[in-house]
């Protein structure tokens, strides 16, 4: 089952999202403008785009966050999302922050479980402001699994990580979400990281999405794969950065 803003609606069970006509405006001027988007079920999918594009916008269209639209939006009930900022509330313990907004009276045993598949079970009775950038990104992560979603949504969730711990998240996203199998949309600024984790890269430019491409390298991949250096190039030419191979041409 996928919801929309008026209620359940049955969607073909190989789409986990479907966007038909999508617009959102703020003062009058659309950043999102007629998007149409179809992600697939168990499918990981990055965004690409420059600042300012509708990236961020668009998620949080698909989470729920923002209902000001106009079109179609249809989802799956069970969506998660985990955004650049981990927003753990300092005055709750980690667990507790784990099972924030979660129905009912879920037990310890239950955030403690997702803390131990994100590597983070050691340090679940700690205090969050005693947490690393990592860690505290791991705990966002934690939280998001927890509700066992159909979708996560991920905003630019390692863009505050330095270089080494950003990689050790990368990775981690990608054995979640090889074990989970639920679809991935992740909002990024980096072409390589959108390379190394995506099965599909989209570009999103004037509110609508301008380029959709498979990325059809093996995994594990590195960025010294065979065909790496072709789909970085043409992104960038999408995102209007000029490579030295293209400016030969």
């Amino acid at each position: 089952m996928a919801t929309d803003l008026h209620g359940p609606v049955t969607t073909r069970a190989a789409d986990a999202v479907r966007v038909e006509g999508l617009t959102r405006s703020f003062d009058g001027r659309p950043v999102i403008d007629g998007l149409d988007l179809t992600l697939r079920a168990g499918e990981f999918t990055a965004l690409l785009g420059r600042s300012g594009c509708g990236k961020s916008t668009l998620l949080r269209v698909l989470a729920g966050l923002d209902r000001e639209i106009e079109g179609t939006v249809l989802v799956p009930r069970r969506r998660a999302v985990a955004f650049q900022a981990p927003r753990l509330m300092p005055w709750k313990r980690v667990w507790r922050n784990v099972l924030l907004g979660l129905p009912g009276k879920p037990q310890r045993a239950v955030a403690e479980a997702a803390l131990e598949e994100v590597g983070l079970g050691h340090r679940s009775g700690a205090w969050p402001k005693t947490l690393s950038g990592g860690e505290a990104q791991r705990a966002s992560l934690a939280r998001a699994l927890v509700r066992e979603p159909d979708l996560l949504l991920l905003d630019e969730p390692f863009g505050a990580l330095d270089a080494l711990t950003r990689i050790k998240a990368q990775q981690l996203v990608a054995e979640l979400w090889q074990r989970r199998g639920c679809a991935v949309l992740l909002v990024t600024h980096d072409v390589d990281e959108a390379l190394l984790l995506a099965d599909r890269v989209l570009v999103m430019r004037d509110g609508a999405i301008a380029h959709d491409a498979p990325v059809g390298l093996d995994r594990p991949r590195t960025v010294g794969a065979p065909g790496f250096a072709a789909l970085r190039s043409r992104l960038l030419e999408e995102l209007g950065v000029r490579t030295p191979a293209a400016v030969s041409d």
